[in-house]
């Protein structure tokens, strides 16, 4: 499937900007599941590419602004074509330095294992965890099942959470969006002993476009060859050629589009304008 995407985001300040610093995650990567044919930064600064551990292209921009200078407003934009390929299994080039799949086990504020999680595991899906106690690699039958079990446990709901709310919050008020579910589905997994990570993305359907900006989970099914597994909660699937990965890392937190600091600006207003068409092969 081939995708156009428009990415717009502008901030409206009550009071001039006086400094902003930026940090964008939103330059996806060709890998199995997509290819990436044209994309582009718009910012108000120059962008400077930064290091990042987890593989991304990662940009910085800066905006030094006078009071006189009114500047009340910024946008930043991203748009480019994808083709996506609908691979969900996966492994991980052995020439590229990544964080080892061990690095996906460990708790994190947004995403931390639970013994009740681990319980509930075991109830819902007693296979999978009893496979895990015997140190073999997951199945994906059982994968999904923990999926549609995280799915049913955690309703999708909008306007119920925030982007602060922890995966254990989620399982336990069992309402929540893309972005509590992925959570909830990493920290169950961690919680038996399997690396999970939060993946962010572009989810592109015409009935929905409500979750055009989307979140999903990545499973490691293989430590060793580092072969990992997408899985989409929402949708209770494997990651398919509807969608087009960004970023992944241990939680929300770690792989924001947009992350900043400012001075000045007074009240800030934050507008998303995201639009995904298909279009012909």
């Amino acid at each position: 499937m081939k995708l156009h995407i428009r990415h717009t985001t502008r901030y409206r300040y009550g009071l001039p900007l006086r400094h902003t610093v930026q940090l964008l995650r939103l330059w996806p990567l060709s890998h199995a599941g997509q290819t990436v044919e044209t994309w582009a930064l718009q910012v108000p600064g120059t962008l400077c590419a930064q290091p990042d551990m987890e593989g991304h292209r990662v940009h910085a921009f800066s905006c030094l602004a006078r009071p006189e200078q009114g500047l009340t407003e910024l946008c930043i934009s991203a748009q480019g074509r994808v083709v996506t390929h609908g691979v969900a299994e996966f492994c991980e080039a052995p020439d590229v330095r990544l964080p080892p799949p061990a690095c996906y086990l460990r708790a994190t504020p947004l995403a931390e294992p639970h013994p009740r999680m681990a319980l509930w595991a075991l109830q819902v899906v007693p296979a999978l965890v009893a496979s895990r106690s015997r140190g073999e690699d997951p199945a994906m039958a059982d994968l999904l099942a923990l999926t549609r079990a995280v799915a049913d446990k955690v309703r999708y709901r909008p306007g119920s959470t925030s982007v602060e709310t922890t995966a254990l919050e989620a399982f336990d008020w069992e309402l929540g969006v893309c972005q509590d579910q992925a959570h909830v589905m990493v920290a169950v997994c961690r919680s038996i002993g399997l690396p999970a990570r939060y993946v962010s993305g572009y989810f592109y359907a015409a009935d929905e476009p409500e979750l055009a900006s989307h979140a999903w989970v990545e499973v490691c099914l293989d430590t060793a060859t580092h072969r990992w597994l997408g899985l989409d909660v929402t949708h209770r699937c494997v990651v398919d050629e509807r969608h087009v990965r960004l970023a992944a890392g241990s939680d929300y937190a770690a792989c924001l589009p947009i992350r900043g600091q400012r001075r000045g600006g007074g009240e800030e207003r934050m507008d998303v304008d995201l639009r995904i068409s298909e279009l012909a092969p």
